[in-house]
């Protein structure tokens, strides 16, 4: 059974990013819906759906309005039954799960405090057994709360007819959508773009920080070696972020501060990506890091010149 967590975000705009892994042949057509309460200047519910862990579209209350990613677009606008789906299932479950965490809170006691309602729902698909799995699965408060096994055809409700709606959807319905999900987004879902890696400095006594950027997908890391190993202490590693152009960036820094001149040739920066052989390498040198604290210096140095000789003329 998949255990659900609690999703913590940084801001509104944030989406919820889970990463499933799944052997190359199958496929995943994914739903999450987040509903809260009690927790301030968040929304109260949330929702995004992701096809092999690419995500396709999200809502949630404060937005009022299904979002389609810019890759999934055009599908939608060949494909409008889709996004008119979407966009009643946010609506709809808006109101549904505000009433299922309202009903939890008093048939648990919960007069307040901070609560998470959460589904899972969809399938997967593997393109070469043919075998299709679906799935649907409730958690509350970061616990597993119910859940309906569609192959043994088991679920604790007292209404049947929720047992044939789940299983249309998850075993018919959802499959169909994935297949053709996948064939219309191979060509991104499959996409690689490689990044361009830079050291920078702000200062010469301050952290060189290894920056990557414009890679795809974002199943990608960046660390500093020393003698080939990965560094873990002196290190400060920044979350992937997303460019505005569909791409991600990445950076990590290093303290350099104990650092040897000597030294400096002990340490790499290196970038991998998952499904790419071979790794991006950048050395710590000096000369191949990108800094305007020199700039800054002579820009500085001509200006006092020229205020001093300034200074000179009005006082003579």
């Amino acid at each position: 059974m998949r255990r659900l967590c609690v999703i913590i975000v940084t801001s509104v705009k944030d989406t919820p990013h889970f990463l499933l892994l799944f052997p190359p042949v199958k496929h995943s057509l994914l739903y999450f819906l987040t509903a809260t309460s009690g927790v301030p200047d968040f929304p109260q519910f949330m929702g995004s759906a992701l096809v092999d862990d690419f995500q396709v579209g999200y809502c949630d209350s404060n937005i009022k309005m299904a979002e389609t990613k810019q890759d999934w677009r055009k599908f939608m606008k060949d494909n409008p039954e889709h996004l008119e789906f979407y966009i009643n299932e946010c609506y709809n479950n808006q109101h549904f799960f505000k009433a299922t965490i309202d009903g939890l809170m008093k048939r648990f006691n919960q007069s307040g405090g901070v609560h998470i309602l959460q589904r899972m729902s969809g399938c997967e698909w593997d393109d070469e057994t043919g075998e299709i799995r679906g799935f649907n699965q409730y958690g509350y408060d970061g616990e597993d709360f119910i859940s309906l096994d569609l192959q043994m055809l088991t679920w604790i409700t007292p209404k049947p007819q929720a047992l044939h709606r789940n299983q249309y959807y998850f075993i018919h319905l959802y499959p169909d959508w994935l297949k053709k999900y996948v064939q219309y987004a191979r060509s991104f879902l499959q996409r690689t773009d490689l990044p361009s890696v830079s050291l920078l400095q702000k200062t010469p006594s301050s952290q060189v920080t290894c920056h990557a950027t414009g890679f795809y997908p974002d199943r990608a890391d960046l660390f500093w070696r020393k003698d080939g190993e990965e560094l873990h202490e002196d290190v400060d590693k920044v979350e992937i972020l997303p460019n505005h152009d569909g791409t991600f960036q990445m950076s990590v820094d290093l303290n350099i501060s104990s650092i040897t001149p000597e030294d400096w040739k002990k340490y790499d920066c290196v970038f991998q990506m998952s499904g790419v052989k071979d790794d991006l390498i950048i050395k710590l040198d000096k000369s191949v890091i990108r800094t305007n604290w020199g700039k800054f210096s002579d820009i500085f140095c001509r200006s006092v010149i020229s205020l001093i000789f300034t200074v000179l003329s009005v006082g003579f």
